[in-house]
């Protein structure tokens, strides 16, 4: 009795530890940035998010097709944020060089962001780089793109975007 006394205390600790690193899926919430300890790599505010459709895109400066969505999301956002739309780009490198260096590079005219502590993108539990989470006015998760894939993925993340903001708050 008591080996099994001990596997339920195991099974507890486990199932607790599997639900404080719980991957965020369409329909939760998405987690504060502020409080994730994010920061803006320009040093300014983080953008307001609060009633707005987001694309958080999560990338490293390692990551070739990270480097390659960014044009693609400057489209996305010189078309849609007049619409409402706020992209937000989370760079995940442990080194703050690094992701400042990538930023200067390639020059994004959307808020390029940087998960000092990889607190948020632990939180999140991202399975890849990139990886696009589309979140509702509500706050709420509505998709989540993995990887870039060229013209297909502009595509199809514009049009979910678009009907995104389309959406009565």
């Amino acid at each position: 009795m008591r080996s099994y006394t001990k596997l339920l205390c195991v099974a507890a600790l486990l199932a607790g530890a599997l639900a404080a690193r719980a991957e965020i899926k369409v329909g939760d919430t998405f987690p504060s940035l502020a409080e994730a300890g994010v920061v803006d790599l320009a040093g300014g505010e983080l953008p307001a998010l609060a009633g707005k459709v987001v694309l958080v895109d999560f990338w490293a400066s390692w990551c070739t097709p990270c480097k390659a969505s960014f044009p693609a999301l400057g489209r996305l956002h010189t078309e849609l944020a007049p619409r409402g739309l706020v992209i937000a780009a989370v760079g995940i490198d442990e080194k703050p060089a690094a992701a400042k260096t990538f930023r200067q590079k390639l020059q994004p005219p959307f808020p390029t962001l940087h998960d000092v502590k990889q607190k948020l993108v632990s939180s999140v539990v991202v399975p890849a780089m990139p990886t696009s989470y589309l979140i509702g006015r509500d706050g709420k998760v509505r998709h989540i793109h993995q990887g870039f894939h060229g013209d297909a993925t502009e595509r199809d993340l514009r049009a979910r975007l678009v009907a995104l903001l389309e959406e009565k708050p």
